[in-house]
Order: C-alpha cells, then sequence, then structure tokens
C-alpha cells in the first residue's frame, strides 16, 4: 500500500494543504489538537472532492442506463461470435461507437477520486511515522499525533502494535473496538448502496447478464472493503466511511427524482408526479417536464408505469404533451391511448352497452308481439261489421255440397290463400323441367 500511496505523491501536496485550511477553520472552534477538528477536516476534503465528481457521477449513470439497454444485443454477438473472439470485440466495439456508450464511464467516480484517496493515505501515514510531508509542517504533525477520534489516534490501524499505539497515548483495545466499527459501518453502506440500485432501481422487464453481475459486486465490495479496512488508518476509513454514506444519499436522489425507465422506483415516482399534477393542474419543475416529454416521444413503446401515467391524465381531464406540459383537456372526444385501449375525459358520460341476452330470453315470444301478429291477420275484416253478418258471409262463402272445386292453373297464380311458409298473391311460375 505504501509503494502504491507513493505513486501518487505528486497530489499529496494539494491533497495536504486542503486539510490544513479545513483544520484552522474548525481548530479555532474545537481546538487544534482535538480529533473532531482532524475529523471533520477529512470530512470536509471528501464532500469537496465529491462535489467536484458531480459531472463524473452524471456521466456514470447514463452509461449504466445505457449498458442496461446494451445487454440483449450484447448477449447476440456473443451467442453469434461465440467462436471468434476477435470478432466479438470487434463487434462490441463497433456497437459501443454506434450507441456512444462507453462501458468505462460507469467506473469513472472510483477511478478519479483514486489519487485523493491515496494522497490522504499517504499524509496519515507520514503523520503515524512521524514524517512531515506536503503541507503539513513540524507543528501541524505533533497536532495530529494527539489528535484521537473516540480515544483512537488518527494515524492507528487495527492490527497496528502496541508498542506504536502507545507512542500515541491510546490503547490497543479502543483502536480495535473503533477501528472494527467503521469497518462494519462502512461494508454495510457500501452492501445497502449496491441493493438499493438492484431492487429499485432496474428495469425489471428485461433480464440480462449485467443484472447477475450487480448482485454479485453486491456481495463481493463489502467483503473487499472488510478485508483491506484492516490495514487502512482510522483517518483512511473516516475518509471512506464519509464517501460511502455521500455515495448512498446521492444515489437515494437520483432514484427518487430520475429512476430508471421500468424500475419499481419510476412506478413510484409516476405515482407521486400523477398526484402532484392532478393537485396542482400543471408540470413543477424542469426534471419533471423531461421525464414527461420522454415518455411522451415513445408512444406504443411505453412500459405499464408509463401507459398507466397517461391514461389517468387522461381521465382526470388532463393531456400529456410533445413539449413535457400538461394542459387540460375539455374536449368530449375520448382519448386514445398508447396500448389502444379508450379512456373518456373526465365529466363526460360513458356509452351505455346494451346488456347481452340468454339464449331462453331471446327464444321467449313478448306478450306485445303475439298481439300485433293476430291484429294483422285479421285487418282485411270491417272493423264495423256485426258478430251475426259474420257468420253469414263464412257460411255464404262455404261452397255447395258436392260441389267440385274449380280446377286450379299450373302456374298457382289463382291460389285464394297462401300456403304456410308462402307470401300472399300471386306466386311466380314454376321453369319447366328439362327432360
Amino acid at each position: 500500500m505504501d509503494t502504491i500511496a507513493s505513486l501518487f505523491s505528486f497530489i499529496t501536496w494539494p491533497v495536504s494543504w486542503v486539510i490544513v485550511q479545513f483544520h484552522t477553520v474548525y481548530g479555532a472552534i474545537f481546538g487544534p489538537d482535538t480529533g473532531w477538528a482532524w475529523g471533520l477536516s477529512i470530512v470536509s476534503l471528501v464532500i469537496l472532492i465529491r462535489i467536484c465528481l458531480i459531472p463524473l457521477f452524471v456521466k456514470q449513470i447514463k452509461a449504466t442506463r445505457g449498458m442496461q439497454t446494451l445487454q440483449p444485443e450484447m448477449k447476440k454477438i456473443q451467442e453469434r461470435y461465440k467462436n471468434d473472439k476477435q470478432r466479438q470485440s470487434e463487434e462490441m466495439m463497433k456497437l459501443y461507437k454506434e450507441t456512444g456508450t462507453n462501458p468505462l464511464s460507469s467506473c469513472l467516480p472510483i477511478l478519479a477520486q483514486s489519487p485523493f484517496f491515496f494522497a490522504l493515505y499517504h499524509v496519515l501515514n507520514g503523520i503515524a511515522s512521524g514524517d512531515t510531508i506536503g503541507a503539513v509542517n513540524q507543528d501541524l504533525l505533533e497536532s495530529a499525533q494527539k489528535a484521537h477520534i473516540f480515544g483512537a489516534p488518527l494515524a492507528s490501524k487495527f492490527f497496528s502494535s502496541e508498542s506504536d499505539v502507545a507512542a500515541l497515548s491510546a490503547s490497543l483495545t479502543d483502536v480495535r473496538v473503533v477501528t472494527a466499527i467503521m469497518i462494519v459501518l462502512m461494508s454495510a453502506s457500501q452492501f445497502f448502496t449496491q441493493r438499493q440500485l438492484m431492487t429499485k432501481n432496474v428495469d425489471t422487464t428485461v433480464k440480462t447478464p449485467f443484472m447477475q453481475q450487480q448482485k454479485m459486486l453486491m456481495y463481493v465490495f463489502p467483503v473487499m472493503f472488510a478485508v483491506f479496512g484492516v490495514n487502512f488508518p482510522v483517518g483512511v476509513l473516516v475518509y471512506w466511511l464519509t464517501t460511502n454514506v455521500w455515495t448512498m444519499g446521492q444515489q437515494m436522489y437520483v432514484i427518487r427524482n430520475n429512476p430508471t425507465p421500468g424500475s419499481k422506483a419510476q412506478a413510484a415516482y409516476l405515482e407521486r408526479l400523477h398526484k402532484s399534477v392532478t393537485e396542482h393542474g400543471k408540470i413543477r419543475g424542469r426534471g419533471q417536464k423531461a421525464i414527461v416529454k420522454a415518455i411522451v416521444a415513445k408512444g406504443r413503446d411505453r412500459n405499464e408505469a408509463e401507459r398507466k401515467f397517461i391514461n389517468g391524465l387522461n381521465k382526470a381531464g388532463m393531456a400529456a404533451q410533445t413539449d413535457g406540459n400538461v394542459v387540460k383537456s375539455d374536449t368530449a372526444v375520448a382519448a386514445q391511448s398508447a396500448d389502444g385501449s379508450t379512456v373518456t375525459p373526465a365529466g363526460q358520460p360513458k356509452r351505455q352497452q346494451p346488456k347481452r341476452q340468454s339464449k331462453s330470453q331471446r327464444q321467449a315470444k313478448p306478450a306485445g308481439e303475439a298481439d300485433s301478429k293476430t291484429s294483422l291477420t285479421k285487418s282485411d275484416e270491417p272493423q264495423d261489421a256485426k258478430p251475426a253478418d259474420k257468420q253469414d258471409a263464412k257460411q255464404q262463402a262455404k261452397p255447395a255440397a258436392g260441389a267440385k272445386k274449380p280446377a286450379q292453373k299450373s302456374g298457382g297464380g289463382g291460389r285464394s290463400k297462401a300456403q304456410s311458409g308462402q307470401r300472399k298473391g300471386p306466386q311466380r311460375p314454376k321453369s319447366p323441367s328439362k327432360k
């Protein structure tokens, strides 16, 4: 570790100078030889470095999401050229170039703060050995050696010898208890940060090898911190614990306000956004507008949570625009959603569909229908005729006994009554059969 730290000696002086400046401020408040002054100086150094690394953190988020979307294409390339590793690498690089994705972008924040970490380790190691490094002169060196964090010297380690710890006016038990607690907190914060990323901010609709790698890292990183943490000075443990807590808070903010599409965090975010829009009647903030604009631009490619959000706006009488704004929709025309379903705006009556009748209901004849049929069959008789006149007319219409019925013509046009199932009136003559 000392050899690696010496490689970054070029940045040791700037790091030590920043720590000295913060120590001057906190020393005036808590005292120059206290652990609070030196401990808060290291915490302030971490915060300053992480603020400067925010642009790289944004690139890391974009690169991680880009890698997630490329996982299906990468899997196809691996299966297609599984016997040709060179062609596989060429196709991978071609895919990265076409999509503008850099796999190393996801590691930029870690790589960028590595020089500061090793420079701080070099400074703290010099304090433990009694060497002045960078901007730390002899007076500051003696002050740092007197500083204790919960009874543990700033430059002591878990495996420090009892004589070394006694030279710094501390006990070995206090050093090991403090360092063990800080190592556990450091590993736990790293595990929680990675678990939060896997459970809330991963697209659950796509199963890729990238997810398996992230699950592996969720358990590997805490173990690595625990193994290497026993060789870190207390000041370095303060550095790593602070940067892990910062990463966890930063990630929580990103997951809450800019979640990955298709993740559980996005569904929760869109529910909150729908509630806010229906209460205030508009989009509040550029971040919300950008997310709504991206959802509208997807069209039919929206996921389930996005379709639910758009349909919820339509039911509330609102419509999302292509520029990301939301306006009230008072038209009576039903809005067509992305999945093809029709959503009626608020305040408009819904069209009632007739109930489907059962087979027994369709076969049953209503009473009014029978009466109407009987009235049509008797419509030919005069309504003012008396019953007696009707009976005489029926007797006159009967032929005399023994009289022959008149012969009917072959065409059948002179039939007085139509047979059942035939219409009344002259019938069309049948075509003569061909012999």
